[in-house]
C-alpha cells in the first residue's frame, strides 16, 4: 500500500508540474500574438 501511495504523490507532482508548464507557455504564447497585431485599417473601424 505504501509503494501505490508513493506513486500517486509521484505522479500527481509530476502532473501538476506539467499543468503549470503548460499554463506559462500558453500565458506567453498568447501575449506574444497580442502584441504584434497588425493595425486595423480606417475602413474598417466602426464608428
Amino acid at each position: 500500500m505504501n509503494k501505490l501511495k508513493l506513486l500517486i504523490a509521484k505522479s500527481s507532482m509530476g502532473l501538476a508540474t506539467l499543468a503549470l508548464v503548460l499554463a506559462t507557455v500558453t500565458a506567453n504564447s498568447t501575449c506574444f500574438f497580442y502584441s504584434y497585431q497588425p493595425k486595423i485599417p480606417e475602413k474598417l473601424i466602426r464608428k
